[in-house]
C-alpha cells in the first residue's frame, strides 16, 4: 500500500503545498533501475524488488547508468518540486539537470544584476570567502591574496583529515580515464558530485541561474562551484576520508551513506538555502506566482499586465481585463 508521503502530485501543485527544499529529504542516488509511476507513486524497480519513491519530500534524484525513467514519472517528479539530476558511474560525474520548483524570475534578476557590476559582484566573493573562513575578509586584501588564504586553508583542511583517519594523502587529482587508481580522489569526488547536486537543487528551488557564477565563472554550472565549495571542507573531506578508512570497497556508496548523514544532521539544507538567498539579498519569504499567470510585460515605466491584446475594443482586451 503507498503511503502519504510517497503518493505523487498528478496536477501541477501550489508552491505553497510542497515541503520546502530546505526541509527535505536531501538526496537518493539510483542506477540500474527503472523509474515509472505505479498506484499514484514513482516506483523503483530493480532486480531485488520495488519500492515507491518519497518524491514530495525529495531534494533530489541523481540518476546513475543504467537508469530508465518514464515520461510520466519526470512528469510527476517535476510537478512534486523534486530537482532532476543524471550522473555518472557511483555518482563520481555529474552530466545533466532538470528544472526545480520554482516559477518567478525575481530572484534571478537580482543574482544578474548583482553579477554584471565589478563592485557588486567583488562583494558576494568577499562575502563567499568569509562564509568559507567563519569570518570576515580584512578590507584591505585583494582577491588574490584571498584566493591565496583559501588554497592555505583547504590545504590543511586535507592535511588535517589524512592526520585523523591515518589515510595517507598526496594531493587532490582528477583523472578522467583513470577512477579506480586513488580510493581517496574516488571518494572526493563522490561526495563532491552529491554535494553539486543538493547545490544545483537549492539554486534551482530559489530561483536563481546556476551558470551565474560569482567566483567560478565560464561553465554551465559556474554557480553550483560557488555554493558547493562553502561546504566541502566541513561534510565531503571528512566524510572521504573516513570512508576510506574504514574499508577499501564500496567507497563512492559508503561516502554517500556518510555524508548523508552529516547532512542530515546538521541541516544543511536548510542552512545552504539561508546562505543562498543572504548572498543574493533576497527576501526568503517573498511570493511564488502561479505558474498559469501570464506575467508581465516590461515598460521603462514600469512594468504592465501581460496576457492582454492592447488597444482592443472587445472583453478581455483592455489592459485593466487580463484575458484568462
Amino acid at each position: 500500500m503507498t503511503s502519504e508521503s510517497q503518493r505523487i502530485i498528478w496536477t501541477r501543485q501550489n508552491l505553497r503545498e510542497l515541503p520546502k527544499f530546505r526541509d527535505g529529504l536531501s538526496y537518493l542516488y539510483l542506477e540500474h533501475a527503472r523509474l515509472e509511476v505505479q498506484e499514484r507513486a514513482i516506483t523503483c524497480l530493480q532486480p531485488r524488488g520495488a519500492v515507491d519513491i518519497p518524491v514530495a519530500a525529495l531534494g533530489v534524484l541523481l540518476l546513475g547508468p543504467g537508469t530508465t525513467v518514464t515520461h510520466a514519472a519526470i512528469k510527476a517528479l517535476a510537478d512534486g518540486g523534486c530537482t532532476v539530476l543524471w550522473v555518472g558511474e557511483d555518482s563520481t560525474r555529474l552530466y545533466a539537470g532538470g528544472l526545480g520548483e520554482t516559477r518567478s524570475s525575481a530572484r534571478l534578476q537580482r543574482q544578474v544584476l548583482l553579477w554584471a557590476h565589478e563592485t557588486s559582484r567583488l562583494r558576494v566573493v568577499r562575502a563567499m570567502y568569509a562564509l568559507r573562513f567563519g569570518h570576515s575578509v580584512p578590507g584591505h586584501l585583494t582577491l588574490r591574496q584571498i584566493r591565496g588564504m583559501e588554497g592555505a586553508r583547504v590545504r590543511d583542511a586535507y592535511a588535517r583529515a589524512s592526520r585523523e583517519s591515518g589515510v595517507p594523502w598526496s594531493g587532490r587529482t582528477y583523472r578522467r580515464n583513470n577512477w579506480g587508481a586513488d580510493p581517496i580522489n574516488r571518494a572526493l569526488s563522490a561526495g563532491n558530485t552529491c554535494l553539486y547536486g543538493l547545490a544545483h537543487a537549492a539554486i534551482l528551488s530559489g530561483g536563481y541561474s546556476p551558470a551565474l557564477g560569482f567566483i567560478h565563472t565560464g561553465r554551465q554550472l559556474s554557480f553550483v562551484y560557488d555554493i558547493a565549495d562553502l561546504y566541502k571542507t566541513d561534510y565531503v573531506v571528512p566524510a572521504a576520508f573516513e570512508a576510506v578508512s574504514e574499508l577499501p570497497e564500496s567507497i563512492e556508496s559508503r561516502v554517500r551513506t556518510l555524508l548523508r548523514a552529516r547532512i542530515t544532521r546538521t541541516r544543511l539544507l536548510e542552512r545552504m538555502v539561508s546562505d543562498l538567498h543572504a548572498l543574493m539579498d533576497a527576501d526568503p519569504n517573498e511570493d511564488e506566482t502561479d505558474a498559469a499567470d501570464p506575467g508581465e510585460l516590461w515598460d521603462p515605466d514600469g512594468n504592465v499586465p501581460g496576457g492582454v491584446a492592447y488597444d482592443g475594443d472587445r472583453p478581455g482586451e483592455r489592459a485593466d481585463e487580463p484575458e484568462r
